[in-house]
């Protein structure tokens, strides 16, 4: 595991003082046994020898056990830094397919939890295996030397214990990861129902959610029930094991004792250190729980850093494009078994002229703008921008160029400077303050405790769409771009709302090459060309008049909106 292999000084801490405190486990039956055959002959051996022995003697080993657990313990922590920094990077770069196939509560808990579990309980798991084992091997060599006729009955329980772990270990991997996935898919529901808490309470469907939480919660409980056997059913078997050992063991020592005069003191000394072996061995056998439940961890963590592509990128760059746009031969089909999302599509928009992209549902207008920045790739054809294919850009340079406003704003729990600065390396305080003001946000901004120092907290959810959607065009003034997508920016709005949302983008809009995904009249009227889709299919271009006057599906799409101002 190179993630923790990075504190050398550490790790050889660790394995030193992991090997002193085992040495000292088998000093104390070997204390025993002077002072059981000379300590209480008068005058054999003095009074303070044995028990300033003792005190020592714990005393070494209570230091070595605690620096090895601390060493051990920066190595977990280092280590599970390192791997989650990682992983968060990966996500960052991921490629956009990421964000499909796994859930929000997926990857929060992979890169989060599940890399402390598997980090701590790996590192936990490492430092009783070298603890134990240490100890294991220092009392075997003691127990040889003392008689190794008896000690080959010991060897009778590494068989016996290593069958039992290898199969139950199986057992407890395999519970383990449907343990993962049934968490994943509760979190998932608490993740559900955080989002659509409002949707949830205005349809009753209060019940519905928990019998679903239930039925869910249930099915963990009952792995997590079968994974407690698993695990339990090791100790006793391993004690089984080693108490058949030890009773062959007292039998054999006292028919030695009889016979071939062993020592009050050696055969002490000898039960002793067998006694002494059960705790580690029963620890040892303990270990399979948690090495495979922080295995499985980790290699979650491992397989979502091997399993995702970064996005792929050129590398071309420009400082600041024109906003030239080209679509040439487009074609885009998420799915091999799905139908396509935009099918021959050829569109060439002029640095400044503002698009508007309308047509029913589904119709593919999302889609064409989601290629421009590459969220989405083309199946066949070429994206172009200034005559370079957005594929042979670099991904910063690329996105440089556009700015984003969405019915969907999405505003990060930090201060309201910082939200419309977003990606700026230094906030330029005097420059949000023009752009809040531009956005016609500043008298609301002046209300704020602390102004534009203000945090907004959880998605901004306490300021009003309109609100939301103007510091979303604050951020985009902010940012200057050449280019200018807007995604149904004013569907949700109020009268008065989308009247000042219109103003800021109106100002917003000046002198960049601009597309306009709308539905509503009022956001399309002052478009240089409007061009309508219906099945991914470009069907009409033109003016409003235009295509008014064609009478198409254009025509079609604005006349139930006129329908209630005729009546």
């Amino acid at each position: 595991m190179t993630w923790f292999g990075g504190s050398r000084r550490w790790w050889v801490l660790a394995l030193v003082m992991s090997v002193v405190a085992a040495v000292t486990e088998p000093l104390m039956p070997a204390l025993l046994k002077p002072l059981l055959d000379r300590g209480f002959a008068r005058g054999q051996l003095a009074l303070w020898m044995v028990p300033t022995a003792i005190i020592l003697l714990f005393a070494v080993r209570g230091v070595a056990q605690f620096v090895s657990q601390y060493a051990l313990a920066r190595i977990a922590n280092e280590g599970m830094q390192r791997m989650r920094s990682v992983l968060f990077e990966r996500m960052l770069a991921a490629d956009l397919g990421l964000f499909s196939r796994q859930s929000a509560s997926t990857l929060s808990n992979t890169i989060v939890y599940e890399v402390q579990t598997g980090s701590m309980l790996l590192v936990q798991a490492l430092l009783s295996i070298s603890r134990d084992g240490f100890t294991v091997v220092a009392l075997l060599v003691y127990l040889l030397f003392l008689n190794w006729k008896l000690t080959l009955v010991v060897a009778v329980l590494v068989p016996g214990v290593s069958w039992i772990m290898k199969a139950l270990s199986r057992r407890l991997y395999s519970l383990t990861l449907m343990g993962q996935q049934a968490t994943d898919e509760l979190a998932y529901v608490v993740e559900e129902n955080v989002l659509a808490h409002r949707m949830v309470r205005l349809h009753g469907a209060q019940a519905g959610q928990s019998a679903r939480f239930d039925r869910l919660s249930h099915s963990l409980n009952r792995l997590a029930v079968k994974s407690t056997i698993a695990s339990a059913a090791m100790t006793p078997l391993t004690q089984l094991f080693a108490a058949v050992a030890l009773s062959v063991v007292v039998m054999i020592a006292l028919w030695q004792s009889g016979d071939r005069g062993l020592t009050v003191g050696s055969f002490v000394a000898y039960i002793t250190a067998m006694l002494m072996l059960i705790a580690p061995i029963r620890r040892l056998a303990d270990m399979a729980n948690p090495i495979t439940r922080g295995l499985a961890a980790l290699e979650r963590g491992l397989g979502l850093m091997d399993g995702t592509q970064v996005e792929a990128e050129g590398r071309f760059e420009m400082a600041r494009a024109e906003g030239r746009v080209e679509l040439c031969g487009v074609q885009v089909r998420y799915r091999e078994d799905a139908g396509m999302a935009l099918e021959d599509i050829d569109l060439r928009i002029a640095p400044g002229e503002i698009v508007a992209l309308v047509g029913p549902s589904g119709s593919g207008k999302t889609t064409l703008v989601n290629l421009l920045p590459r969220f989405v790739r083309p199946t066949a054809g070429q994206v172009m921008l200034d005559g370079h294919d957005v594929a042979g850009w670099t991904l910063e340079s690329l996105r440089r160029q556009f700015a984003l406003v969405s019915q969907d704003v999405v505003m990060l729990n930090d201060t309201l400077a910082a939200n419309v600065a977003l990606g700026a390396a230094q906030i330029d305080r005097a420059r949000v303050l023009r752009c809040v003001e531009a956005a016609n946000l500043a008298p609301h901004v002046e209300r704020l405790p602390q102004g534009i120092d203000t945090v907004l907290g959880h998605n901004a959810t306490e300021l009003s769409g309109g609100q939301r959607q103007r510091l979303a065009i604050a951020r985009a003034l902010y940012r200057d771009a050449p280019v200018l997508l807007l995604d149904e920016a004013t569907s949700a709005l109020d009268t008065e709302s989308e009247r000042l949302v219109q103003d800021a983008l109106q100002r917003l809009m000046q002198g960049r090459t601009t597309l306009i995904v709308a539905h509503r009249l009022s956001t399309i009227q002052h478009a240089d060309r409007i061009v309508v889709m219906d099945r991914g299919c470009i069907v009409e271009q033109g003016s409003h008049a235009e295509l008014m006057a064609r009478d198409g599906l254009y025509a079609r799409l604005q006349a139930p909106r006129a329908a209630p101002a005729d009546a």
